[in-house]
This record gives structure tokens, sequence and C-alpha cells, in this order.
């Protein structure tokens, strides 16, 4: 039998890279943890860690164990949580979301839920991707409305992704700008143009399709908000990408449709996956898809 005791232990070791580190987060000796390692790999039959002068690398069974206690360390948060809320009187949901879904999508489903479940301590945490992965792992969020781009959702083991809508992303033009008007443009067209950033995230994934375009991004002004990005090119700062979500008419009237390669953001509902019923999780997923197709 796998003792838990040393699967802590060991993701401590892979954690901190060494035995001694390990030992001192821990607050045990070396010897012990050195112990608990050795206990750990008679009971599994192969070896989980390799010491050297450079540190400690793990085997594949000791990754596989380490995976094993990360899902573990998550499902025992999850069920804490589960136990606070059914001591608490009232049932709770807390729901994360990323501000323009937030902004856009989730009141129309959270009325819906509302009016059907008045009784439940509704939560709505703002938290973008990276923020809310972990939030919905550990059960401090019962799931999460977020968002991806491009490429395959990197998931952790024990979460599941329902795919609700693609959001492209749109060119955002001052009033008067040269491509007023089309129906389309290549990013190509704007090679001299300045650049507002409305997300950090979208940095690096402009830059990629500029690169694919043959120009250089020259960046103007970069924000953590697509609202206030679209008023600085509404006063002629620069150009600007907005997922359509987000696209506001009366700070950015003049909006574009992107020519292929065409970037998007994927928005899905992320929750952990479980055998027990969650009723009021499954009722606000509902209502979330109910609302995008409201909104398509």
């Amino acid at each position: 039998m796998i003792d838990v005791h040393g699967l802590r232990i060991l993701r401590a070791v892979a954690e901190h890279g060494s035995f001694n580190r390990a030992a001192g987060a821990l607050l045990l000796t070396p010897s012990a943890v050195s112990q608990q390692i050795a206990s750990l790999e008679r009971s599994l039959g192969h070896p989980v860690a390799v010491r050297s002068t450079r540190g400690v690398t793990l085997t594949e069974p000791g990754r596989l164990l380490v995976e094993a206690a990360e899902n573990i360390s998550a499902e025992l948060d999850q069920v804490r949580q589960e136990i606070d809320r059914l001591t608490a009187g009232r049932p709770r949901l807390t729901v994360a979301t990323f501000s323009s879904g937030g902004r856009h999508l989730l009141p129309r489903a959270l009325s819906r839920f509302v009016a059907a479940h008045p009784d439940v301590e509704l939560t709505v945490v703002e938290a973008e991707p990276e923020d809310a992965v972990p939030m919905v792992r550990s059960g401090a969020a019962d799931l999460a409305l977020t968002y991806h781009f491009d490429g395959p959702l990197p998931l952790r083991a024990g979460l599941d992704w329902l795919p609700l809508m693609d959001d492209p992303l749109w060119l955002v033009l001052p009033a008067g700008h040269r491509l007023a008007g089309r129906e389309a443009a290549g990013l190509a067209e704007l090679a001299g143009e300045r650049w507002v950033l409305g997300c950090l995230k979208t940095e690096a994934y402009l830059r990629r399709y500029a690169s694919l375009a043959g120009f250089d991004l020259r960046v103007a002004a970069s924000t953590s908000d697509y609202f206030f990005a679209q008023s600085l090119v509404a006063a002629g700062v620069g150009v600007a990408l907005i997922p359509h979500v987000s696209l506001e008419p009366a700070t950015a009237p003049t909006a574009v449709r992107v020519e292929p390669p065409r970037p998007a953001r994927h928005i899905g509902v992320l929750s952990p996956l479980r055998r027990r019923p969650r009723p009021y999780a499954e009722a606000l997923t509902t209502a979330l898809t109910a609302a995008v197709s409201a909104s398509a």
C-alpha cells in the first residue's frame, strides 16, 4: 500500500528539488525525508527519485506519484470546501469569471439561476484563467467561466472543460481610419500602425500574427482592460485587437473583421471532475449555455 504521508513528502521533494530543502519546508530532518522516500520505494518496488550533485530527479514512477499526490490534495481541498458549505446552513455556489465574460455573458445566466434558486448564497469572483484554474482545482470555486486562445486547453488531471463559444478578435480602428468601412482587413495592411493592447496575454499572440504578416509590432499603449483600450483607440492613440464579446460600439464605432488566419479566444466552463452530484453548479452551467445561445 502506498503511504499518503510518503506521497506528501515526495511532492515536497519534487517542488523544492532536493531532500534538504524539502525537509526544511516540512520541518523534518533530511534523514527523515530520506527514510520516507526509501519506504515509499520499497512499497512501490521501484525507485522514485535519483539524487545527484545537481539535486533530485524524479523517475517516471516518481512523476506519476507526484501527479497522484496533487490530485489527492486537490480532491481533499474540494471535500473540505464542500463540508464548509454543508455546515453553513444555506447552499453556496462560488463562480470565477474573467472580466469581459462576467460583464457580457454571466449576468444573463445569473438572472435565470437566481430566479430558479433564490435560496443559494452566490459568490462571484473575478479571475483570469491562470487564477481560475487553481481556484476550481482546490475547491475555492465550484466552476469558472474562462477562456483560452488557439490551441489545446492545457487541462490538469481532475478538471473538465465544457466549450461554450468561439470569440474571434476584431480590428478596432479610430474614426476616419483609412480601413474604416471595410468588411475585413488583413494584419499586413496595418504594418505601420501603432497598437493598443487590451490584455497583456494578447501581446505575444499579436506579435506572432504580426510576424506572420511580415511586420514588427509597435505598441503605443498597454492595458489590462479591453474597454479602456477601446477608449484609447477612439482617442486616436492606435489600433487594437478586441474580442467580439468585449466590443463596445459607443467607444469603438469602427470594428473590422480580421482576414484569415483569424485569431480567437475559446470560452467555456471549467469544473472539477466528480462522481458526486453538483446540482447548483450544473444549473448555472445550463444557464450559461442558454445565455450563449441567446447571444448568438
